[in-house]
């Protein structure tokens, strides 16, 4: 079994693969729920609300519990703004961070340039760099409305496509797209999955979501789940049930061609 990363997956590893949304709005409660689940996941997703409200640190906190980070603020901006934004997020020891494939194939290109440049200089571990696609809230009209002509579906694969070209370690996105992103792609390319809720008819705002089990069965590499473990009366146990979930997705070890590629 290969030891790239992310690491191979034996049973009960595939709390590795489990990414938990801290949407939420005080360094507090994302400190209790560090405190919880650090050893129960595999990475703490910090998004915009919490970036905003308690910037760096946050990150700080995460990495001196033994948690790592996704840095989820994806940029979107001029080719060498975001590229320097991707040299702090690297000096910030993020494990994985995300921009805009719509950005740019110079973005992209850019960002990546910039990331090796501040690892090699400053002897600093290397984050993988994702381009996120098409946001699980979008369907095709919400599209059409901004001038995209092609199905969701398409748009995905064609930016999945441009960030691989631009040398991206692997595109954030939903459910629903992971098949024809990994026929485009292939198997050393990253696919981080939002959208996904643990059962049909709780989607709320995710119009393009599905079930961990279902996610994993696709061929996704990680998975991003917030507010079914936020919420639950106990956290610990709602994670736990998800990465058992998750489990079953990949099925028995016979089955298991997911896990060579990994």
């Amino acid at each position: 079994m290969s030891l790239r990363w992310p690491f191979g997956v034996r049973r009960g590893g595939m709390r590795s693969r489990l990414i938990v949304a801290l949407d939420v709005g005080s360094i507090d409660e994302a400190t209790d729920l560090v405190d919880r689940l650090a050893s129960e996941v595999g990475m703490f997703k910090v998004g915009k609300q919490l970036f905003v409200h308690a910037g760096p640190p946050v990150v700080r906190m995460i990495r001196e519990r033994g948690g790592e980070v996704f840095l989820d603020l994806k940029f979107h901006d001029i080719p060498r703004t975001v590229a320097k934004a991707a040299g702090e997020a690297t000096r910030m020891g993020v494990r994985m961070f995300d921009v805009h494939a719509s950005g740019s194939l110079e973005m992209m290109q850019r960002t990546v340039t910039e990331v090796n440049k501040v690892c090699r200089a400053e002897g600093l571990r290397r984050p993988k760099v994702l381009a996120v696609t098409v946001l699980t809230s979008l369907d095709r009209e919400d599209l059409k409305r901004v001038g995209v002509a092609s199905g969701v579906q398409s748009q995905v694969v064609r930016l999945a496509r441009l960030a691989k070209e631009a040398g991206m370690d692997g595109v954030v996105a939903s459910p629903l797209e992971i098949i024809p992103i990994r026929k485009e792609c292939g198997h050393g390319f990253l696919i981080v999955t939002p959208g996904v809720r643990i059962r049909e008819g709780t989607w709320e705002d995710q119009k393009r979501a599905n079930t961990p089990e279902a996610a994993i069965r696709a061929g996704a590499d990680y998975l991003v789940i917030g507010q079914p473990i936020r919420e639950a009366p106990n956290p610990v146990q709602a994670a736990r049930e998800i990465v058992a979930a998750m489990e079953r997705g990949l099925g028995p070890p016979d089955r298991r061609k997911h896990e060579s590629r990994i």
